[in-house]
């Protein structure tokens, strides 16, 4: 949930609720980079989102709502370099924060899915960012995509011994906007849309309501 949303004026949440909840993300992710078994640091992946998703102050959750992941599938998982793209500015318009501007930081191939656009958040705090909707969102997963990696809030995968990064989409998750309506969230580019369906992550939850 942790991402590049706006997050101001929801009633029950505060400023010292938001800096647990992150702190709790980060602390997760590590965890994660620091499992060398893909599908263990998944499995602890998911209990802990969970958790938070049920239990944490900050949570997006509304009264009925639990969340729902797929299977792990390792062949979902890929280790890859961030080439070098040709990639034109994009800006995501907010109605509360104004113009939220990404430069193209590169792009990386999925092997079978196709590539997606790494984009840089070009303000305050920096940090990369990595969106996707693919073939499964409007039916399994959420119609205008999901988010892979989000460096400034935590969501980090890690790197191997030579600088390619994981990029694994059993760790796509919604952003807070699936949840709740009143959030604003970055949706995924036409550069990060794939046609192969990829039916793992985290779907579209028990007492989803559009």
């Amino acid at each position: 949930m942790d991402d590049l949303e706006d997050e101001q004026d929801l009633p029950g949440k505060n400023a010292l609720d938001t800096a647990s909840w992150r702190r709790e993300v980060h602390a997760l992710y590590a965890a994660v980079r620091a499992e060398p078994d893909p599908q263990r640091a998944h499995a602890l992946w998911v209990e802990t989102r969970s958790l938070l998703f049920l239990e944490h102050p900050a949570s997006p959750r509304r009264e009925g709502q639990a969340m729902r992941h797929a299977p792990y599938d390792p062949a979902f998982r890929f280790v890859v370099p961030v080439e070098p793209a040709e990639q034109k500015p994009w800006e995501f318009h907010s109605a509360t924060d104004g113009i939220v501007p990404f430069r193209g930081a590169g792009r990386v191939s999925l092997d079978g899915l196709g590539t997606l656009d790494l984009w840089w958040l070009d303000s305050y705090g920096g940090g990369l960012f990595l969106p996707v909707r693919d073939g499964s969102a409007g039916q399994e997963t959420y119609g205008a995509g999901r988010y892979l990696l989000d460096t400034v809030k935590g969501a980090d995968l890690g790197r191997d011994g030579e600088g390619s990064w994981v990029v694994d989409l059993n760790f796509a998750y919604n952003p807070s906007c699936v949840y709740d309506y009143r959030w604003v969230c970055p949706l995924a580019p036409a550069a990060n849309r794939l046609d192969v369906a990829a039916p793992v992550g985290e779907l579209l939850p028990e007492g989803y309501d559009a």
